[in-house]
């Protein structure tokens, strides 16, 4: 059994095939299992929840996991460590979700800027062989531009001064708690603060047809590209730019605006790059 994991801060989907890329059963989904934001011992708490994950892990004999925060070194080991001291009998290989995004998105290995935009967001340059990365995400408080967090913080913002139309207002105060003392906790005192932001993005597609929240979308995304996308100003000259996540896959319609307003070229969109890692894993176990 081969479980191939994708996971973000909020939610994390498992899937088991067998070698020929036959998937065994439905998908699993897990809490988010972002070792960046988690101690070791959330990680394996949040797996151990799972009834089907306790049912299998004896089974297991491989594991392709892709996630957020597992970008640099110490929080991509701790995971590994934890995967493997539950998964007794498989051998673990861990990446950050931008190879995901990679594999999910390109068109038979051609180069491209690949850019993921979740509850967090990410870009990196794919040169057919391997990631480049120009910017070494600093989390949720001091990037993620045009995020699910990003946006959750801009609309919390915005009701708070006064910036967001009176209508939008009241529909906001309708759905969220926006009790000052509950925002505070929930972001000051409570685990995953950067989640609990992207909730609020939500609202955003709820309303797509208000001028505001048209323009909110694209100014975020005009932030991402000009701190991310346009690292790569060379290699956007022949490489078209592929999208990850539900932000993005909801924001299709401003980012092709925004791509022909700035000048680069839009290419794929996958909400969830799950599907497409089976296929890529499949393809190359054969």
């Amino acid at each position: 059994m081969i479980f191939i994991v994708d996971s973000g801060s909020t939610k994390c989907d498992w899937i088991a095939i067998d070698k020929e890329g036959n998937k065994l059963f439905e998908k699993i989904r897990t809490r988010g299992l972002n070792p960046e934001i988690l101690t070791s011992k959330e990680l394996l708490e949040r797996i151990e929840e799972s009834v089907e994950l306790r049912t299998y892990k004896e089974k297991v004999e491989y594991i392709f996991f892709y996630g957020a925060g597992c970008g640099t070194e110490r929080p991509t080991l701790a995971l590994k460590k934890v995967l493997e001291n539950f998964f007794t009998n498989a051998k673990v290989q861990v990446e950050e979700d931008t190879m995901a995004a990679i594999y999910s998105t390109i068109n038979n290995n051609e180069p491209a800027v690949v850019c993921i935009m979740g509850t967090g967001s990410n870009c990196t340059y794919y040169d057919g062989e391997k990631a480049i990365q120009s910017v070494i995400s600093l989390g949720y408080i001091l990037m993620d531009d045009a995020s699910g967090n990003y946006y959750g913080k801009r609309l919390i913002r915005d009701y708070k001064f006064r910036h967001m139309p009176e209508d939008l207002r009241v529909s906001f105060k309708e759905k969220y708690d926006v009790d000052s003392d509950s925002i505070k906790l929930n972001i000051y005192n409570r685990p995953n603060p950067n989640a609990y932001l992207a909730k609020f993005a939500e609202f955003m597609f709820l309303h797509k047809d208000s001028p505001y929240i048209k323009e909110l979308i694209k100014s975020g995304v005009r932030e991402f590209a000009n701190n991310m996308i346009f690292q790569f100003k060379e290699e956007l000259k022949t490489a078209p730019v592929h999208f990850a996540g539900s932000i993005a896959f909801l924001s299709q319609e401003e980012i092709r605006e925004v791509g022909q307003e700035m000048g680069f070229k839009v290419g794929n969109f996958v909400r969830r790059p799950i599907d497409g890692l089976v296929k890529y894993h499949t393809q190359h176990m054969k």
